[in-house]
């Protein structure tokens, strides 16, 4: 057994491993200031960047989670590996030659390292990138011909072909110095010596690293025994499925460039969308899109100028196109970014438009994309007949049920209005509708409109709700003195999801003109069966305010006005979004309304520089 690798080559490999180089392969990194870099951490979920990185040192450090360490630890950490493992994986990255102690102490039964399960991958891919050039491979030529792919874009994709006798790579790489485990491990070949693949035509699925970690092949054959006429690399242990990206490698750079990740179904997709200029499209490989592979995308187009991206998915417009769309409408709520669908006419993917319509109608297709709850929405509410009565308050109720799903309280506002709008109903009657579906939910369940507090929602204490949290404070302590300074107050002005339950619990019992002195007011409003609102608002009923005794008019408007104008500058935001999109007619009306808004926010502002 080789001894244990010398400290000296350690200390070599964290050297010429720059840590600024291995983190930036996962993680967007910006400019921090002080000499370090930051970006959003890949550990744990955050939406403002707490991860930095100081290469003077070789260090890293989330102030957030609180994982930190050297080059080594991250690698370690991130990709699942033991001490071993990451030093030489990193060697292998940097060009280390590892020393080792002579004599070291026994190991334990191990399989092959990681360096040798990808130097077996690469190996494979230059083999089968060659037999695509063979005599028995013209079908597979004759594949990508008939959809526009000439040799030339073979080379550039990595393409290959698995010969069809079938055990032409296990002759090639044993020659190579290969063993019967190392590329059974490597998924390969299998115990009996037969490559896995034969007769199929190959794409190479790579890291973001560049690294070949598995293949996917297509069925070309009639007489083809394996089932399924797309398959992958079974898992290994470096090939997991929910942990890779079909053209990670290729779309990283410019996710990183643009914020943007455009989700597609096959490899074929993503090679006509980067061919037609959509170059950030990447496909999941064997299985659906999940919340690990969107945590993949994320790292690359997170905290894009200030924002946190937008995630493009492609789906046809079929019930099963509408069933993965709800599919990832569940996941998307685990995203930061801004997600959105698209839906290509008659059907067809993106590399059948290409075909069909040019390079430019795939650049279209994915230039009008529309947001995807709006998609989610219009396909629920689409299906009532809104000419009835009944079918509109049914679609209304399935509706509401939809929005009060979300777990995100910043985009429930947006939900509700878009429902109200595909209904036909008033907007106060959408936002009472999706009330009353949070608190229908099921135990367990955690809707934005009911929730009050947990790991699902933001800390209550967070000072971007510091206006809502004071002005339920003073409405439950002395609900009168709100009463009188103002009656304008609504559930659109609270925006994270355990204030407003609190506010849509007050608006159930009559709004802020049953707000009374007596005792019974604040133990009304807690008679709920959910115990997280219960306990927010005995929480609110005896959190202290820096006032003494009962608090004067100016002291509530403080709040309440400034609440408001945070309402009016979101709607301002909304409205200028929507001018951006518009065209014709619906310019002027936006532009007036835009107006409004404006001389509303003026108004406020005057009357608090007044008071």
């Amino acid at each position: 057994m080789a001894g244990r690798i010398l400290d000296s080559s350690i200390q070599e490999v964290r050297e010429k491993a720059k840590i600024e180089d291995i983190v930036s392969q996962y993680v967007t990194l910006r400019n921090g200031g002080g000499g370090s870099l930051k970006g959003l951490c890949p550990f744990h979920d955050e939406k403002s960047p707490s991860f930095h990185v100081t290469p003077s040192r070789g260090y890293f450090h989330c102030f957030g989670c609180g994982e930190g360490g050297d080059v080594i630890a991250f690698v370690m950490k991130i990709d699942a590996l033991n001490f071993g493992e990451t030093v030489e994986r990193l060697a292998d990255k940097v060009g280390v030659q590892l020393k080792r102690e002579e004599g070291g102490e026994p190991q334990g039964p191990r399989g092959p390292g990681r360096g040798k399960l990808v130097e077996a991958n690469k190996l494979a891919w230059e083999f089968y990138a060659e037999q695509l050039n063979s005599a028995d491979a013209s079908v597979a030529r004759k594949f990508l011909s008939d959809r526009d792919f000439d040799r030339t874009v073979a080379e550039q994709f990595g393409l290959g072909f698995a010969p069809t006798d079938g055990k032409s790579l296990h002759k090639h790489l044993r020659a190579r110095g290969f063993s019967d485990e190392e590329l059974v491990v490597a998924g390969l070949c299998r115990q009996n010596g037969w490559d896995v693949f034969q007769s199929r035509l190959l794409w190479p699925i790579r890291e973001a690293g560049g690294d070949v970690l598995g293949f996917g092949a297509r069925k070309l054959f009639d007489d083809d025994r394996m089932a399924g006429k797309y398959v992958n690399t079974a898992e290994t242990p470096i090939y997991k499925k929910s942990h890779v990206l079909y053209g990670i490698d290729m779309a990283r750079k410019p996710m990183r460039e643009t914020g943007q990740a455009v989700i597609v179904e096959g490899y074929t997709d993503v090679m006509a969308c980067h061919l037609s200029g959509v170059t950030t499209a990447v496909a999941s490989c064997g299985t659906s899109f999940t919340s690990d592979h969107g945590q993949i995308v994320r790292r690359f187009i997170a905290d894009f100028k200030g924002s946190h991206g937008e995630v493009i998915f492609t789906f046809d417009g079929d019930k099963a196109g509408q069933a993965a769309a709800m599919k990832v409408f569940n996941e998307d709520q685990s995203f930061s970014s801004q997600t959105y669908v698209v839906v290509a006419p008659d059907g067809m993917d993106p590399c059948d438009l290409r075909l069909r319509e040019g390079e430019t109608a795939v650049r279209d297709l994915i230039a009008a994309r529309k947001p995807l709850y709006e998609f989610v929405l219009r396909n629920l509410v689409g299906a009532y007949d809104l000419n009835r009565a009944d079918s509109r308050v049914d679609a209304l109720r399935e509706g509401a049920r939809l929005v009060a799903s979300v777990r995100d309280a910043s985009k429930v506002g947006a939900f509700t209005r878009e429902l109200a709008s595909l209904v036909g109903v008033d907007i106060d009657e959408a936002r009472r509708a999706v009330g009353a579906a949070a608190r229908r939910a099921k135990p367990g369940e955690t809707p934005a409109a009911a929730q009050g507090t947990g790991r699902e929602s933001p800390s209550l204490r967070d000072p971007r709700y510091a206006y809502e949290r004071e002005t339920l404070k003073v409405l439950l302590q002395h609900p009168l003195v709100v009463g009188r300074t103002t009656h304008d107050l609504s559930g659109v002005d609270f925006t994270h999801p355990g204030y407003r339950a609190v506010w849509e619990r007050v608006e159930e019992l009559g709004g802020l003109s049953a707000g009374s002195a007596d005792a019974s007011w604040v133990p009304r409003l807690s008679d709920v069966p959910n115990p997280a609102l219960r306990s927010l608002i005995g929480e609110l009923a005896v959190d202290p305010m820096p006032v003494v005794g009962t608090p004067d008019e100016a002291y509530v408007l403080n709040w309440t006005a400034r609440l408001q104008e945070l309402t009016i500058q979101r709607q301002i935001e909304d409205v200028r979004s929507r001018l951006q999109r518009a065209e014709g007619d619906a310019v002027e009306g936006l532009f007036e309304e835009l107006n409004q808004l404006e001389r509303r926010r003026r108004s406020m502002r005057d009357r608090l520089v007044g008071d």
